[in-house]
């Protein structure tokens, strides 16, 4: 048995279907994040991980004990809300103790916790503060140790981060996932931030529309997408729809009769229908044509300077359709305008099922702005 097992977990609300037949395991220790967009469920999954819903069929089962029909004080989860949700009118300290006091332990054992805690969260000083007195990142930190001071066996984080600024965002993600494996609690942390998820999780569990769309490792699910969704939602990519040629040198043909070279994947046949991702990063733009596989010539059409990083939009006429590629704005920077040439590995070209029936995008991704960092 898992330490953490959610079983065909499915909650409606009247005719809505917000999570529908969620099935995960989670090891102890793990660092768990759910990702997708507003909407698809991952709140709603971790509030009846928490018992602040019921499910509406489906099982919770936490260290053998089944917590589906249990009330939230009964379970040994801690909670890190959005809003902080710490007492106004009690100390730092007071907030921190405040699992402990319920508990009914001593007072001496209350306050051993929370000089540890404040340590831990680098805030020591801070016990006779009052959060309005501390700074957004701060309150974080104390809620996170409000969470962590009683000892439970599972933390659930909903959004932490995403009231506080891109570059606090950063720095409070390094000191979650030291304070995660210092403590080496369970923590199922959500979010829609594709950039935390990534680099933060274990383990992924990626949502769309109330369904669990694929449950992996970090690097299987960016590189191995299971569906369309998945392969659009992580990351930047541009999507080109074909059909799947599988001979001695497999290939995907579009409309146009244009060609891809590709690698084979297991559990695609001759002929189907495919979807094709290319990632910004994985496409390499250059002034002369060069002597490898899937070359193709192009104009750009807009460019986005970012300083490290430039995004070129580029018409490839041979694709009809814009492709979408980072390059480096350090080095040679090309203008709008200006002939190129793209070029894509085949092990770098992902292609899934096309998906359209499960919440998937239309052509064109790359004309769609999926900002990875926000």
């Amino acid at each position: 048995m898992s330490f953490l097992e959610i079983q065909s977990l499915r909650k409606v609300f009247g005719s809505t279907v917000a999570v529908n037949d969620v099935s995960l395991t989670v090891e102890k220790g793990d660092f768990i994040t759910v990702v997708g967009p507003s909407g698809c469920g991952k709140t709603t999954t971790l509030l009846n991980i928490a018992g602040l819903q019921t499910p509406t069929s489906g099982s919770i089962v936490l260290k053998d004990r089944d917590l589906t029909d249990l009330p939230a004080y009964k379970r040994d989860i801690g909670v890190v809300f959005q809003d902080y949700a710490l007492f106004p009118h009690k100390t730092v300290g007071e907030n921190i103790a405040f699992g402990l006091k319920m508990r009914g332990e001593s007072q001496e054992t209350r306050e051993e916790t929370v000089a540890e805690m404040l340590s831990m969260i680098d805030l020591e000083g801070y016990n006779d503060m009052y959060p309005h007195q501390c700074s957004g990142g701060e309150q974080q930190r104390v809620a996170v140790a409000r969470a962590l001071a009683f000892d439970p066996d599972l933390v659930l984080m909903d959004e932490p981060l995403s009231n506080l600024d891109k570059k606090l965002r950063q720095s409070l993600r390094t000191e979650l996932k030291r304070i995660q494996r210092e403590t080496g609690v369970t923590t199922v942390y959500v979010t829609h931030n594709q950039t935390e998820a990534l680099s933060m999780g274990d383990k992924i569990a990626v949502m769309n529309g109330g369904n669990l769309e694929q449950f992996g490792d970090p690097q299987t699910v960016y590189e191995q997408p299971a569906s369309a969704f998945v392969a659009n939602f992580l990351g930047q990519s541009s999507r080109l729809d074909g059909t799947l040629h599988l001979g001695d040198e497999p290939f995907v043909r579009f409309d146009n009769d244009a060609q891809l070279s590709i690698k084979r994947r297991e559990g695609f046949d001759d002929g189907d229908p495919v979807a094709v991702f290319l990632r910004n990063e994985l496409v390499s733009v250059s002034a002369t044509q060069p002597d490898v596989e899937n070359t193709f010539s192009g104009t750009i059409n807009e460019v986005d300077y970012q300083g490290r990083d430039v995004i070129y939009y580029v018409t490839v006429h041979e694709l009809d359709t814009i492709v979408q590629i980072s390059g480096d704005g350090r080095g040679t920077v090309f203008d709008t305008g200006e002939t190129v040439w793209l070029s894509v590995r085949p092990e770098d070209a992902i292609y899934t099922a096309p998906d359209r029936s499960n919440g998937d995008t239309d052509r064109g991704a790359a004309q769609q702005h999926l900002e990875v960092e926000i």
